[in-house]
């Protein structure tokens, strides 16, 4: 049988915060080389899944990048509304993160 763990337990940071007035960024940062490579190589994270997390669609992906000497990975996406419009609930993008708490790896 195949463990699977959530990111938020395989993470040492997961965050979200403002790209700027228009665009939100998601950091998940790891501390254990081992589990870096297993959510890399699971080839769960992807547009795709990042698409259906966040109910938006490809277009609203601006980055999506594994970057190995830090053992992270980052996702950028333009916010459903701008920061501090009328509406918007998070000015500084620091809850965001959320639905990838979730996801799970198989390890």
């Amino acid at each position: 049988m195949t463990e699977n763990k959530t990111l938020y337990e395989l993470a040492k940071v997961l965050r979200s915060k403002n790209s700027g007035p228009f665009e939100l960024t998601m950091d998940v940062i790891f501390d254990n080389r081992d589990y870096y490579n297993k959510v890399k190589d699971s080839g769960i994270i992807t547009k795709e899944l990042v698409c259906k997390l966040y109910n938006i669609e490809e277009k609203d992906i601006s980055t999506l990048v594994f970057f190995d000497p830090a053992m992270a990975f980052k996702i950028t996406i333009r916010r459903p509304i701008d920061s501090g419009s009328i509406g918007e609930t998070d000015v500084y993008g620091a809850q965001q993160h959320a639905p990838l708490m979730g996801v799970l790896i198989p390890m």
